[in-house]
């Protein structure tokens, strides 16, 4: 099975007033600290990107959004139109402790599903779920018709909804689904990296 890890590096950063991606945390940007995670277990990695200049520092394949302004559901087509692999593992660039170990346990749960969701403290989080090639067709049925909301894709695919985690330690838990959508946000960051 040929896993696919994906940064989705997009949106506005309107919340925290400058580029997410980039903030620096414990000498890093939050990008680096997501790609260096998602090496230790996929087999190729990528991120989605309409500033592709911003990110060839990191010399990682870098793909646009084949469909415009469509929010986060065309950077997952983009994905898996553009790379060939089994299955694909996603995280958003504003999630800067994501782990390994939660990612296995994902895809080890998806059985015969076409997706994999993690739900955590009763929030779903698309943005670090796991798609297969299989969905491609569906997302791309839903942007055509200028639908961009991923859940309305779940209504149309088979989904394992992962709520127990057995085995993960809860501090790498809190840390994999903790995301920085505002300044007080980034400061609890810079201080998660000393727990």
């Amino acid at each position: 099975m040929k896993i696919c890890g994906v940064i989705l590096s997009g949106g506005q950063s309107s919340r925290m007033g400058k580029t997410k991606s980039l903030l620096e945390i414990d000498g890093k940007s939050a990008i680096e600290h997501i790609a260096d995670e998602l090496k230790k277990y996929a087999h190729h990695l990528a991120v989605i990107t309409n500033e592709p200049a911003t990110y060839q520092f990191l010399e990682l394949d870098l793909y646009k959004d084949r469909y415009e302004n469509m929010g986060p559901l065309a950077g997952i087509e983009s994905a898996i139109h553009h790379i060939e692999a089994d299955v694909y593992v996603f995280a958003a660039c504003d999630m800067p402790f994501v782990h390994q170990d939660v990612y296995r346990y994902l895809v080890q749960s998806l059985n015969q599903a076409e997706a994999v969701i993690p739900v955590y403290h009763d929030r779903m989080h698309p943005l670090s779920g796991v798609y297969t090639k299989n969905v491609l067709p569906k997302i791309q049925k839903l942007l055509d018709n200028d639908q961009r909301k991923i859940r309305a894709l779940f209504d149309s695919i088979t989904v394992n909804y992962v709520t127990d985690y057995s085995g993960i330690p809860e501090y790498i838990l809190d840390k994999h689904f903790f995301n920085m959508n505002y300044p007080e946000q980034y400061e609890m960051a810079k201080r998660k990296t000393q727990a």
